[in-house]
């Protein structure tokens, strides 16, 4: 293992970090005592404080198990929009002693049911919006659903633009199985003695491998507790720090940098459903926001925002992300506009957020960073697994005390995840990277089939699966191709059936692709070909064709 980056560690900072030896729930109590009137959220200048934040956690923790009869390691559905009910959700499932299974609200009814079925949800949280896409699970996997409308907790007049999907008003709910939020607070009901502890299972967010097939990512409560602490400590943010939360609560990223670190040490949030430049420069004027964690895309956005005044920008004091790396011309207007660094980092759903995060001091550019506490993280040869010298580029292998359990229900999956080095278990990120002679590690392509668009990962495999479904598809291979916004973007390589020439257009094939998947993972680009390239055993060269597209030449 090299050392070489604890040259560069962060001033005042221990190397090895203590973490509590409680429940993530616990935090809420913690905090709720601690600043009882202090606001922990903020959605569109209402308010809600630490204190309301923990009686309606525990109200609704006490109908998912007197109502809803979740037990002590259920999994429960979490689908919905950053908002108070997310937070108050996800706690509230685990102060049941339940297990968080956070779902993207972009996904649709084929998605979901694979979810329930895998994880054996019998509850689902959802928002009144995306209601639809689980209703036709109820009595189909799913027993209960508890429908949340943004618009309760409207609660303060605002000049802010609120979306229409969040202003809407509640809807009357007919379904056996349903049941709307405000009835389940109403109920009053109290959970019994909370039993969790840091072995047990906490979140189980899922993420996808080559087989196309989402898989979940077994976090316990510790793993997920260290990556809270750290995220916190390396920058040192304070219970007087403001965090804009734009980052989608489901994703790890957003999970833990921009809701449970907050809470853990009883900071404000304000919160945003969906990314929008202009309020979100509003938001951080008004209430001074000093915090914020933000994919490249939503920087290059709001700084190029021209009717953007700078001063809304002056409170901001940290500025970090990941998923992509950030322009440089775009990371030196920050430094220009707010006399602060793009902080970059890097981190997976089987890490639950980071495993290197840049030294805040000495930040590189388009540099995953440095191993953080208690991490450690190595390039290897892909066919020895012996460590590579700096500048050679090996796969990047980790361990440390936030890497996941293993894939729920698919132990060869979790086999295959893993390899043993020096006696010690590593988690293989499939990531090709280098390191530097600092230490500081660098991404140089993905052994995986990973398409980054926008910060949302998509797996090739499960699109391919999904456009087989189409009546005149015969093949498709799906890679990812250049997009000047998203940073990749999804392009299907599709063969068509006999007699089906002439009468489907690309244009088709994304139409229907709308209907089928959530839409970050919709190919915006389809070449239509004879035949796609195999090897000599008959494997579809999906690297060959991405190469062809990328313009890399084939060695």
């Amino acid at each position: 293992m090299s050392d070489r980056h604890f040259a560069h560690w962060p001033r005042g900072l221990p190397r090895h970090l203590t973490i509590p030896a409680t429940s993530l729930s616990y935090n809420v109590e913690v905090s709720a005592e601690r600043f009882p009137d202090k606001p922990f959220l903020v959605f569109y200048d209402a308010q809600i404080d630490f204190r309301r934040f923990r009686d309606e956690t525990q109200r609704l923790a006490g109908w998912l198990q007197h109502e809803a009869g979740v037990r002590r390691g259920d999994r429960v559905l979490l689908y919905l929009q950053n908002s108070p009910q997310f937070v108050i959700g996800y706690y509230a499932i685990l102060r049941a002693d339940a297990v968080v299974v956070p779902v993207n609200p972009m996904n649709l009814t084929a998605e979901l049911r694979h979810y329930v079925a895998d994880c054996g949800a019998r509850v689902a949280i959802a928002a009144q919006e995306l209601y639809p896409q689980v209703r036709p699970l109820l009595g189909d996997g799913l027993d209960r659903v508890l429908v949340a409308t943004y618009s309760d907790y409207l609660a303060a007049a605002t000049d802010l633009k609120v979306p229409d999907f969040v202003a809407a008003p509640r809807m009357a709910l007919a379904d056996a199985g349903a049941t709307a939020w405000a009835a389940a607070l109403e109920a009053n009901l109290h959970p019994g003695p909370s039993t969790a502890g840091p072995g047990d299972l906490c979140v189980m967010p899922y993420t996808s491998g080559t087989t196309g097939r989402p898989k979940g990512c077994m976090h316990t409560h510790r793993s997920v507790m260290y990556n809270v602490v750290a995220g916190q400590q390396w920058f040192g943010i304070t219970q007087d720090a403001t965090t804009l939360a734009v980052l989608p609560f489901f994703h790890v990223t957003g999970m833990q940098g921009s809701m449970n670190g907050p809470l853990y040490t009883g900071g404000t949030v304000v919160l945003l459903p969906r990314w929008d430049r202009v309020v979100a420069a509003q938001l951080i004027e008004r209430y001074r926001v000093t915090s914020w964690t933000a994919i490249p895309t939503m920087v290059i956005d709001l700084l190029a925002n021209p009717l953007l005044d700078p001063r809304a920008l002056a409170s901001i004091q940290r500025m970090s992300g990941g998923g992509a790396a950030m322009p440089e011309a775009v990371a030196q207007r920050l430094r220009d506009l707010c006399g602060i660094e793009y902080v970059e980092g890097y981190g997976l759903s089987e890490t639950i957020a980071p495993t290197h995060i840049n030294p805040p001091q000495r930040p590189k550019k388009q540099c995953l960073g440095i191993p953080i506490f208690d991490t450690e993280a190595r390039v290897v040869d892909l066919e020895t697994l012996r460590e590579q010298p700096a500048g050679e580029v090996g796969e990047i292998v980790v361990r440390g005390p936030q890497v996941f359990e293993g894939y729920w229900n698919d132990e060869a999956g979790t086999r295959a995840a893993f390899v043993e080095i020096d006696g010690q278990r590593f988690f293989r990120t499939g990531d090709l990277g280098t390191v530097d002679e600092d230490g500081y590690f660098f991404i140089v392509d993905r052994l995986k089939r990973m398409i980054n668009a926008s910060g949302y990962k998509v797996w090739p495999a499960e699109v391919e699966a999904m456009l087989y479904a189409h009546p005149a598809i015969q093949e498709a291979c799906v890679i990812a191709a250049r997009d000047a916004h998203r940073g990749e973007t999804v392009k299907a390589v599709v063969v068509l059936r006999d007699g089906q020439h002439g009468k489907v257009a690309e244009d088709d094939i994304v139409a229907w692709a709308r209907q089928q998947m959530a839409a970050y993972k919709v190919p915006r680009q389809v070449q239509f070909v004879d035949a796609l390239p195999r090897s000599a055993t008959g494997k579809v060269q999906w690297r060959q064709l991405q190469d062809a597209e990328l313009g890399r030449p084939r060695g």
